[in-house]
């Protein structure tokens, strides 16, 4: 309840600030280009709170924290006097009409920037994408890569962090099927070449589906083979393992690593081993029957061993694979607007592979999703809760210039066909805008909604 609790919060402040700057930015361009501003408003639906400022702006917060807006005075929407006319919507000019509808997405893009910047002068930690266990048999294996392997180029670029070297590799795999690694392997430089199949690359952009569809995993992290829990009615607890209890062994072979040990026993369903364990600095031998159940998770579902156990340790890093990127302020700027690039580039691939049917629908995400994120990011420290809401600010001003009516970016386009046309469009085309403008967020939002569920409770 606890960590529901800090996704809620998390989601609210996310949601509060990006809306937040949103909006700011159609008022403020707003203003500056003569436009009658009557309402600025975070949230939907009833209005909770209101103050009018000196400049007659009604400011407001409302009950619905799932947006926000910025009236404007419209002849659209009712008679203006014609001494305020000049200040109405369309009444000025088109050029500056597309401005305050692109300042919105505008203050996002510059708001990511900014946070790229900052979080680059305090310092973005990272792991080296050095590859860990190759799975037999699979397309890394079959291109030779090997476990120490250090990926340093992907496509010929540079890459240094595992973010970095599996965004690039899903891009290439996407584009061409054909992921061209540079690795330093034993002190050296080795070209390594992963042809995808095109019947599989599809399969590869679902969520979490990469790495196990190419056959690697990045080293992973030391984990102690110590019990944080244990499930109830489960192998460990009729056995009588404890929390806080240290596995040494397994069949007097000893274990030091949480993955091993869980590789081992997931190898051994339906067989009895013994455990060597650490309990208040005595050793204990405990036989532990090792349950079959089916792995849903797993192409195939095949059957695995299960004791019915979590770990309880500190997962840790060494340190000659950790890396730190920091800058001073004038150093950052470039490497800020490299990381706004590649990500905005990345996000808008994506988007149009999803439309032409190249990547999973299971990648959007709704609210429940984006407060899952959220929650964890924000516990994970400021740091990383930042680089979240930089990505987040990014992709909603992306969001937002498709040309979906009801969308800034399709409020765009109605701007540019009146300017073609010579004169206002008729009534009932924004009426019909509107409609399919709804119809297309709706089906976008069952979706997410639909994987939200399936993700979290599927």
């Amino acid at each position: 309840m606890m960590f529901v609790l800090i996704q809620v919060v998390a989601f609210l402040v996310v949601i509060g600030i990006l809306v937040a700057v949103h909006e700011y930015g159609h008022f403020w361009v707003a203003r500056r280009l003569g436009f009658t501003v009557l309402r600025f408003s975070l949230g939907f639906g009833k209005r909770l709170w209101t103050h009018t400022g000196r400049d007659g702006v009604e400011y407001a917060l409302s009950a619905i924290p799932l947006g926000g807006y910025v009236k404007l005075l419209d002849e659209r929407e009712g008679p203006v006097a014609p001494e305020a006319r000049a200040g109405a919507f369309q009444s000025r000019p088109i050029w500056a009409r597309i401005a305050v509808l692109l300042a919105g997405p505008g203050a996002n893009f510059l708001f990511a920037l900014l946070l790229f910047w900052l979080l680059l002068m305090h310092g973005v930690p990272g792991l080296k994408p050095v590859v860990g266990p190759v799975a037999p048999g699979s397309l890394a294996a079959s291109a030779d890569l090997r476990p120490g392997d250090e990926i340093v180029s992907v496509a010929r670029v540079a890459v240094v962090t595992r973010e970095d070297a599996l965004l690039a590799m899903l891009s290439a795999a996407l584009e061409s099927g054909r992921i061209d690694l540079g690795v330093r392997r034993d002190g050296l430089l080795r070209p390594v070449t992963l042809e995808v199949p095109e019947t599989r690359r599809r399969a590869l952009s679902e969520p979490g589906a990469f790495g196990p569809g190419i056959g690697f995993q990045f080293t992973l992290p030391h984990l102690p083979v110590v019990i944080g829990r244990v499930v109830a009615g489960g192998s460990a607890a009729v056995a009588g393992l404890r929390v806080g209890d240290e596995v040494t062994a397994v069949d007097a072979v000893p274990v030091t690593e949480f993955f091993d040990f869980r590789n081992i026993i997931s190898n051994l369903p339906g067989k009895t081993v013994r455990l060597t364990v650490r309990r208040d600095n005595a050793l204990l031998t405990l036989p532990v029957e090792v349950r079959s159940e089916v792995d849903e998770a797993s192409a195939g579902h095949p059957r695995v061993g299960r004791i019915g156990i979590a770990p309880g340790g500190e997962a840790s890093y060494p340190a000659e694979v950790q890396v730190l990127a920091r800058f001073g302020p004038l150093a950052a700027v470039r490497p800020a607007i490299g990381e706004f690039w590649s990500k905005s580039s990345m996000t808008v691939a994506f988007l149009w592979r999803m439309v032409v049917g190249q990547v999973s629908l299971k990648n959007m995400s709704g609210p429940i999703g984006i407060a899952s994120y959220a929650g964890a990011s924000a516990l994970a420290g400021l740091a990383t809760f930042g680089g979240f809401l930089a990505v987040i600010s990014l992709s909603l001003g992306i969001l937002n210039l498709l040309p979906i009516p009801i969308l800034d970016g399709g409020q765009v386009v109605y701007q540019l066909a009146e300017a073609a046309r010579g004169g206002p469009l008729p009534e009932r085309v924004h009426v019909w805008g509107q409609q399919i403008g709804i119809v297309l967020l709706v089906l976008m939002m069952s979706i997410a909604f639909y994987n939200d569920i399936a993700r979290h409770f599927g």
